[in-house]
């Protein structure tokens, strides 16, 4: 599938790391250097603006790496690009840890996934069908 892309980034486009990836990183187009302190956010620039068909969306999803090793990771996970959005991509990303941490110039600071979607029609009734599980909710089903 291709999608039309403007990169006003000095970065390369994103791309996919290994034949298998489903995500492609995005990077920082930042003009210094940006501090988060602990529990801060902030919305990081990409310089990148797609044009995506009707039906699809961009998930912008954290790095696992700097999630696991830093605390780092995207506020609104997964963020949604919808197909009629022509802005600047950013990235809301807070830091969970108890450290500062510094994003520079072309960091890789999450990753981004194409995804197919639905939309839904509504059909009110006045009752659903009924299933083993019931209305159960948070943790019905048990831990182990």
């Amino acid at each position: 599938m291709q999608i039309k892309i403007i990169n006003k980034s000095e970065h390369p486009l994103p791309h996919y790391e290994t034949i298998a990836s489903a995500g492609m990183d995005l990077r920082a187009s930042i003009t210094g250097a940006i501090t988060l302190k602990p529990l801060e956010r902030t919305i990081v620039k990409t310089g990148l603006y797609i044009e995506l068909p009707i039906g699809f969306e961009a998930q912008v999803r954290p790095r696992s790496g700097l999630a696991a090793k830093q605390g780092i990771t995207v506020l609104n996970a997964p963020g949604t690009v919808d197909a009629d959005y022509r802005g600047e991509i950013g990235v809301i990303l807070v830091n969970l840890s108890n450290e500062d941490f510094t994003i520079e110039n072309g960091e890789r600071v999450a990753q981004m996934v194409i995804a197919k979607h639905e939309r839904a029609e509504w059909m009110e009734v006045k009752e659903l069908s009924k299933t083993d599980r019931g209305a159960g909710g948070f943790g019905s089903t048990g831990t182990k």
